[in-house]
């Protein structure tokens, strides 16, 4: 199991402790309120997931050959989302970044908690993550 599979798993088991939808969303509200301050410049049509309903902004940088994500949203339920794709994608090579092929709404369970529009942005953010490693 590589890395990025353990911090899905980890998300995954944190998910599984809550036994119904209600009390999974509420958790996943929570995360979004441990996002990182994401600067206002940042804002930017370059930086925006394509396939969300509501509006996600994802940035990154490269430290010692790995990656980082920052990213928002101005949903309470997709900053949510945002942290869970940040915590299990950042600190990742660029490497392993390239060779991500997972269904993260699958793997997460999250189309037991979130609309298929909502899914559409998350599938939208690994997109966008890919194509950042692609393009390093």
């Amino acid at each position: 199991m590589n890395i990025i599979e353990k911090r899905v798993e980890d998300i995954k088991e944190n998910l599984d402790f809550f036994d119904d939808e209600l009390a999974k969303y509420e958790y996943i509200i929570d995360l979004g309120k441990k996002l990182e301050e994401f600067k206002e410049s940042d804002k930017t049509p370059e930086n925006i997931v394509h396939g969300c309903t509501s509006q996600v902004w994802l940035t990154h940088e490269i430290k010692d050959g790995k990656m980082y994500f920052k990213g928002t949203s101005d949903a309470i339920i997709v900053k949510g989302l945002v942290y869970m794709i940040l915590q299990i994608f950042s600190d990742s090579t660029i490497e392993e970044l390239k060779q991500i092929d997972m269904d993260i709404v699958h793997e997460l369970k999250l189309s037991e908690v979130i609309t298929p529009n909502r899914q559409s942005g998350v599938i939208g953010m690994m997109k966008k993550i890919k194509e950042y490693a692609q393009n390093a």
